[in-house]
């Protein structure tokens, strides 16, 4: 049996006022639809629910039992709406979030930091290494997806998905410590010819990068291993195994050198992507809110 909410709410309003006209009066309807009403109530039912009394109407033993029950349920459903309206209202409930990884070590431990100001928000991040190509697909499974591309590259263009500018990261070159390339302010594309390179896979950002370089310079780049793990290649870099482009933010100098290139513009640029219509929910535009105040953040400092 399927009882419509609806109804139950008119024979509710009947049991608390006493007649079809007062319970006409307060659902701002004609008494003859309050009337319609409890006759498709009882037929849903298939039980007697009122009974003539007088010139009007009370409520049977069955009508009354249904009325303690339908105080229940409508108790229940203005919770929950109640409860929606609260989510609606204010940043509340569970936000999924990927971020690729060099960008959690930059964003994450303030990120973490500005989401515990917020009562009843969980954000649940994962760590995902990425291309831009995966990123539709990883909105499936997430609300918010911050991502990375060679800002010469083509932005993600799709009628479904917003993107939301986070910060222009540059490139710098990384050289161990005493390189002789180190002694330059900035490096020209010429110095770089005959270096050994570690890169990270092919279709990621950073190898894009080196990409365009060896079509500005006509060299290909000798790229000796491919380490998506900037850590990892900082420390092979420190140790002399060969140079690197690495996010200038993300670069240890204690350990490496760092130089700019001379003559090009090379960054990548770090987005935040989201559905259309996702921001709307207040928990996901909160989220978003602070990725972007937290990228300013690391971009002014």
């Amino acid at each position: 049996m399927g009882v419509d909410l609806g109804k139950l709410r008119t024979l509710r309003e009947f049991a608390d006022r006493g007649s079809v006209v007062a319970t006409a009066q307060a659902l701002h309807c004609t008494p003859s639809a309050v009337s319609q009403q409890l006759k498709a109530l009882q037929a849903e039912t298939g039980v007697a629910l009122t009974e003539p009394a007088g010139r009007g109407l009370r409520l049977t033993d069955a009508g009354a039992a249904l009325v303690a029950r339908a105080d229940e349920v409508l108790g229940a459903v203005e919770r929950a709406e109640a409860e929606l309206d609260a989510y609606r209202e204010s940043p509340r409930g569970r936000v999924r979030l990927a971020i690729f990884p060099s960008a959690a070590v930059l964003l994450l431990p303030g990120l973490l930091t500005r989401f515990a100001e917020f009562t009843g928000l969980d954000v649940d991040v994962r760590d995902v290494d990425m291309t831009p190509d995966e990123v539709p697909g990883l909105l499936a499974d997430f609300d918010i997806v911050v991502t990375h591309r060679d800002e010469h590259a083509t932005p993600i263009e799709s009628e479904r998905l917003r993107v939301v500018p986070l910060l222009r990261e540059p490139l710098d070159v990384a050289l161990p410590q005493g390189h002789p390339l180190g002694g330059k302010e900035r490096l020209e594309l010429a110095d770089l010819a005959n270096e050994r390179w570690i890169s990270v896979d092919v279709g990621f950002p950073v190898d894009d990068v080196l990409l365009s370089l060896a079509t500005r310079t006509g060299v290909r780049p000798r790229v000796v291993q491919r380490i998506n793990d900037f850590h990892i290649t900082e420390a092979l870099v420190a140790a002399g195994h060969g140079i690197a482009l690495l996010p200038r933010y993300a670069v240890d100098t204690t350990r490496v050198v760092r130089r700019p290139l001379a003559g090009i513009r090379v960054a990548r640029n770090v987005e935040a992507v989201v559905r259309h219509g996702g921001p709307v929910r207040p928990a996901v535009s909160a989220v978003l809110e602070a990725v972007r105040a937290e990228a300013g953040e690391v971009a002014l400092g």
